[in-house]
């Protein structure tokens, strides 16, 4: 029997639906605004990792559960596509980070100036303490994310691509 109360049941139902419906209208935007520029929407996502500040692609694979020889791709087009570039880092030049380059402002940023304004206008009914925890559930949920995409990564890597799961 569970310990929680019908109420918490309920309100952690209608958050994860919510959550979900979030997620799919996020995925829905980028994938819009990739297939406007030409790209993937895996791609879209990196780079606005990597406009955040310069990465390495160790650690941009890290923000992302993606492998290290995807990001090399992911790179290798941004590169292409005149969004990115790969530099020496100035503190350890035995390390190289990826920049995000002009051209991202110019063609890249305007499209999620409506998703911004909109979300921007959701967050001003908020009080600092409440922007506070919902940062807080949004950093925490970030990180279930990528636990939760290392372990669906785990698990695909011990079936053989070739052969379907077994139905229980």
């Amino acid at each position: 029997m569970s310990t929680k109360s019908k109420r918490r049941q309920q309100l952690e139902t209608a958050l994860n639906s919510a959550m979900r419906d979030v997620s799919g209208q996020g995925v829905l935007y980028s994938q819009a605004v990739a297939a406007r520029l030409g790209m993937n929407s895996t791609d879209l996502e990196c780079l606005d990792h990597i406009l955040r500040g310069p990465v390495t692609a160790g650690r941009l694979a890290e923000l992302t559960g993606l492998t290290t020889g995807a990001i090399t791709g992911v790179i290798d087009r941004l590169e292409r596509e005149g969004l990115a570039r790969r530099e020496s880092d100035p503190d350890d030049r035995r390390k190289t980070v990826v920049r995000a380059l002009p051209a991202v402002l110019k063609r890249v940023l305007p499209l999620f100036e409506p998703m911004e304004r909109a979300a921007m206008a959701v967050l001003s009914r908020y009080r600092d303490d409440e922007l506070a925890l919902i940062l807080d559930f949004l950093t925490r949920a970030g990180n279930a994310a990528l636990a939760a995409m290392s372990e669906l990564q785990a698990s695909s890597e011990r079936r053989s691509p070739m052969k379907p799961p077994e139905p229980k």
